[in-house]
């Protein structure tokens, strides 16, 4: 299955040196979901070539205006280049009267439904599921509410050793019980435990999207061991000062972040405009944890 994260906006509060504000697609098996959507999304999904009559769902963080300022005029061109199918808004409770009002105003009656959920800070909660994966919303610590995302695979089912099932001969219609756990008895009487009828199933993937947030500990669990992490790194550590008072996090703090949880591979982004240049970002991410890359526009990342 695809799993698969392209950058659309990398930068913080303002668009710079040919960086755009924050925005992801997240394709998991062709299906296309969009993570924040900063000024300038529409273009950059054009530039990309990504059509947004697939995306299924928008989830946004957090209501700075770099993470949401381009989700209405998103809905309004769905609306305008004919949408019919239903769209899954996740975010702020107030994020749906700031859609509402918009709507209102400019006297526009959408040709599909919105299904808007609204996203809580006290405790993580399921707010997405399919059949494939789930999208799991967390509590980050920034100036105003805000949370991060989990998407995680469902977990797969075991793979049939064809092998044996074939020298076995065991009947089809018990196939489906031996990959649920169900061991297979033979007409003798013997018991075949299912472990040996079946392969390990690859280990569940994970996309952890942490947006704005000081690099205390309290969501660290939420993201423990993620295949991916997308995590903020607006400031230099010189500039710790400003990124504690700005609720924000420092590449080297994004680094040891990182390490702490142990996750695989970590993307930093939202950068600050002070930096036209970005590698002494991300050489401070590395300095702490080596498997860092940045969050370029236009690049993807396969979750592995």
């Amino acid at each position: 299955m695809k799993f698969e994260i392209t950058i659309l906006g990398s930068n913080s509060a303002t668009p710079a040196y040919g960086r755009n504000q924050t925005s992801q697609i997240i394709n998991i098996n062709e299906k296309l979901y969009l993570v924040d959507c900063g000024e300038g999304t529409q273009l950059q999904l054009l530039r990309y070539g990504i059509k947004s009559s697939r995306i299924k769902g928008i989830f946004i963080s957090h209501l700075h205006g770099d993470h949401y300022l381009g989700l209405v005029g998103l809905i309004s061109s769905m609306h305008l280049n004919g949408r019919t199918e239903e769209l899954v808004i996740v975010g702020p409770p107030p994020l749906k009267e700031i859609i509402d009002i918009h709507l209102k105003y400019s006297d526009t009656r959408l040709r599909y439904s919105l299904i808007f959920s609204g996203t809580q800070y006290a405790k993580p909660e399921e707010i997405y599921r399919s059949d494939t994966f789930t999208v799991t919303s967390f509590p980050l610590d920034h100036r105003v509410p805000c949370t991060g995302f989990l998407f995680r695979e469902v977990p797969q089912l075991p793979k049939l050793n064809m092998n044996e099932v074939t020298r076995l001969k065991i009947p089809t219609e018990l196939l489906s019980g031996i990959k649920h756990g169900h061991d297979y008895i033979d007409a003798k009487g013997v018991r075949y435990p299912c472990s040996a009828l079946t392969y390990p199933p690859r280990a569940a993937r994970s996309y952890a999207y942490c947006s704005d947030t000081l690099a205390t500990g309290n969501y660290h669990s939420f993201i423990k061991g993620s295949s991916l992490l997308y995590h903020e790194a607006t400031f230099l550590h010189e500039m710790l000062e400003r990124a504690t008072e700005t609720y924000h996090t420092t590449a080297l703090q994004a680094g040891e972040v990182a390490k702490k949880c142990k996750v695989r591979q970590m993307l930093i982004g939202h950068f600050s405009a002070r930096y036209r240049a970005l590698d002494e970002l991300l050489a401070e991410s590395r300095s702490v944890f080596e498997n860092t890359e940045l969050a370029i526009e236009g690049r993807s990342f396969l979750v592995d």
